[in-house]
């Protein structure tokens, strides 16, 4: 049974006029030091602008980096993306943000204080703040691109270096303002899985394949456990529309599992302004559908991963870079 609830007051920051007019101003500055939003440069200096955010802003997500709570999920409100001044919502697949642009350095810069900004080459060609919108023929897609109901999942779940957190700010909602973000966390549906499940999901007995953009990646097909780490508040690991159970245990706890899931899960109706942060070890997400009208004036979010240890991913990417390659 689908909860059609807002999140509890506790994972949400509003920030005051005062606090955002300051955020803006910082953002605003970022954008006249670089041309382009992927120049290593540039996100040096956002690592330097995110010192000079709001303290309340600052502080709120350093707790989160260190423990996302029962939830997983945080979400900002109140950010000036300057709604009026926006263009039409992009409509082809792979649209980024490459200009400098106010939201785009609002992202950068609460990648650098969440740890490092991220990207995946074989994702809209390795693009740091990418768009999330729907385009035209691509509405039954499980991804990005699609408008129906999006499954539940840890974004990249197949790689060994999935990010650590997924930002979505949003630009501009949808016209009938029906879409959701849905996010459910581990910790909240650990306590209804029964001990068989629970035993299964830690067992190496899954596969989770690579979406069709990543080609032949190195661990696609690889057998994983769902539930690793800490038994008592472990991780996850797991995409409904990609993961499979090899063997009938094995797809009888993941059945389970998603059950639990889409009881815990709740959904978050993210206007203009609303940055939504979700820890991409504990939380999966997904989204509600809705209509798009291919006018300009369609739903827009605009998404940055998040790495807490770059360092691990080191071997993935070419000359200390910020876009995995493989």
């Amino acid at each position: 049974m689908r909860r059609e609830s807002s999140s509890p007051d506790d994972v949400i920051l509003t920030l005051t006029p005062a606090e955002s007019k300051e955020l803006d101003a910082v953002a605003q500055y970022l954008t006249t030091l670089a041309d382009a939003v992927d120049d290593r440069q540039w996100v040096a200096r956002a690592r330097t602008a995110w010192e000079e955010l709001p303290a309340r802003y600052r502080g709120r997500l350093r707790e989160f980096r260190r423990d996302s709570g029962p939830q997983g999920v945080f979400v900002v409100r109140g950010l000036d993306v300057h709604e009026d001044e926006l263009p039409s919502t992009p409509s082809v697949r792979g649209s980024a943000q490459r200009a400098p642009s106010i939201p785009a350095a609002v992202l950068l810069m609460t990648a650098c204080g969440l740890g490092d900004p991220a990207a995946f080459l074989a994702e809209k060609s390795g693009a740091l703040v990418q768009d999330v919108v729907p385009v035209p023929g691509q509405e039954e897609f499980q991804g990005n691109a699609g408008s129906v109901d999006l499954m539940m999942h840890n974004e990249n779940a197949f790689h060994p270096h999935r990010p650590d957190f997924v930002m979505l700010l949003c630009l501009r909602p949808d016209h009938d303002r029906v879409a959701g973000l849905r996010t459910a966390s581990i910790r909240q549906a650990l306590p209804l899985l029964s001990e068989q499940s629970r035993a299964g999901l830690a067992r190496p007995d899954f596969t989770t394949q690579a979406p069709p953009s990543f080609g032949e990646a190195d661990d696609q097909g690889q057998q994983h456990a769902v539930l690793h780490g800490d038994l008592d508040d472990p991780d996850i690991k797991v995409d409904f529309a990609a993961t499979n159970g090899e063997t009938p245990a094995a797809r009888a706890a993941l059945a389970e599992l998603r059950d639990r899931i889409d009881e815990v899960a709740f959904t978050l109706r993210l206007e203009s302004g609303d940055l939504a942060i979700v820890d991409n070890h504990v939380s999966l997400h997904g989204r509600t559908a809705f209509r798009p009208r291919y006018d300009g004036r369609d739903r827009w979010l605009q998404r940055t991963f998040a790495f807490a240890d770059l360092r691990r991913s080191r071997d993935h990417r070419p000359d200390d870079g910020y876009v995995l390659t493989r």
